[in-house]
């Protein structure tokens, strides 16, 4: 890490550690970033940027306001923690088809790869968190819950899951040494848990800071803390999500912040890196508000999408006649556009044959397209639904 690129930072210090890099096998004298807590004031942000951060709450709540139009808003939000969940793992360097993990989710099967198998752990943690954070406040234990759930049978399952790190991490560093790291957390230990600690009291705190402005420093020192050995970067962009619910931004996860964030990788990182050698969160308040002002739009079209959608299910459940599951198959497609008769069978309560049966009729009506090719095991997929929730 550039030491002299942090030394005079106004929003942290540099703290000494040593050890073995585990990389080389060599001795290391080097320095961490310790971030200061975070400001009880809004911090100073140009005309500019004020602008953009009104943009994105307005943008916001035309996303609230759009989800408010269907009984069942849930709905809504499952395609888009599965969305988010493939571009969120996207930027870690996990990558697997929107498609494919549509499918992969839908009987709760063992995963057939290790991308799948972290990618429908975010899903398992959104789905929950996103109840949770309606009732109760974001704290360090729900995120090492959900950070011991996100890793659970995969590489980074490790003996601090589910704790705060007791092992010094680094960012960016490839092969080379912790001295060549782009940027080194700080290391574990009581100033690691001080700062864990004074970010949720930050979080819950009536700081009179405006949202979409608390939003983008929350998520700031989350990854400057880096406080879990895994899992960081997907937390943190799920934490932006519930941040928003919590400030009552949204009644729903609805929006979806890393597909923007995954065309812009390398500025995210280094917009990230600069607040904490410079302490100006202008430029990184400024990038956070313009990512949700776009992210809030694309879901909004997306909402209307699918609410037209929706329209057009009912008016083929009038005009077939189409009655019992295949019915309730059809209401339900824009939130769960991949069904089989197994899956449909045990979310409806209804008999595997009668399951069958209402999606034959689905299929006859051109509305599913079995996709597997089998005469075992098929799986059903709205293709219209899926191309609205692609986006």
């Amino acid at each position: 890490m550039d030491l002299d690129a942090f030394e005079a930072s106004p929003v942290g210090t540099l703290v000494p550690i040593s050890g073995t890099d585990p990389r080389t096998a060599k001795h290391f004298d080097h320095k961490a970033f310790l971030p200061a807590a975070l400001p009880l004031a809004t911090p100073n942000l140009a005309p500019e940027t004020w602008a953009v951060v009104s943009q994105a709450a307005l943008a916001l709540g035309r996303l609230d306001q759009a989800g408010r139009q269907i009984p069942n808003p849930g709905l809504l939000r499952r395609p888009s923690i599965r969305r988010e969940a493939v571009s969120t793992s996207a930027l870690e360097g996990t990558y697997a088809p929107f498609a494919e993990v549509l499918e992969a989710d839908v009987d709760d099967e063992t995963p057939s790869s290790p991308a799948l198998r972290e990618i429908l752990n975010y899903v398992r943690i959104a789905d929950s968190a996103l109840d949770y954070v309606k009732e109760r406040p974001i704290s360090v234990r729900l995120l090492c819950e959900l950070q011991a759930v996100l890793v659970k049978g995969t590489s980074g399952e490790t003996a601090d899951a589910g704790r705060v790190r007791e092992v010094q991490v680094v960012i960016g560093h490839g092969a080379s040494g912790i001295e060549e790291a782009r940027f080194v957390p700080p290391p574990p230990g009581d100033q690691l848990l001080a700062g864990f600690q004074e970010w949720e009291t930050w979080l819950q705190a009536d700081h009179g800071i405006d949202p979409v402005v608390a939003v983008a420093l929350s998520h700031y020192q989350f990854e400057a803390l880096h406080p879990f050995n895994d899992g960081n970067g997907r937390l943190g962009r799920l934490i932006v999500v519930l941040h928003l619910l919590r400030e009552g931004v949204l009644r729903e996860g609805l929006v979806t912040i890393s597909p923007w964030l995954e065309q812009r990788r390398r500025d995210y990182q280094d917009h990230l890196l600069r607040v904490s050698q410079t302490g100006d969160f202008d430029p990184w308040v400024r990038f956070m508000s313009e990512g949700l002002r776009a992210r809030a739009d694309v879901a909004t079209a997306q909402v209307e999408r699918l609410l037209s959608i929706q329209e057009s299910m009912r008016d083929l459940v009038r005009t077939l006649p189409l009655r019992g599951v295949g019915a309730d198959i059809a209401q339900d497609l824009i939130g769960i556009p991949v069904v089989t008769s197994t899956s449909s069978s045990k979310r409806y309560g209804v008999s595997y044959q009668a399951a069958n049966s209402g999606i034959a009729r689905l299929v006859e009506a051109g509305v599913l397209k079995e996709v597997t090719g089998g005469s075992y095991g098929r799986v059903f997929l709205a293709e219209q639904v899926v191309k609205a929730i692609e986006a």
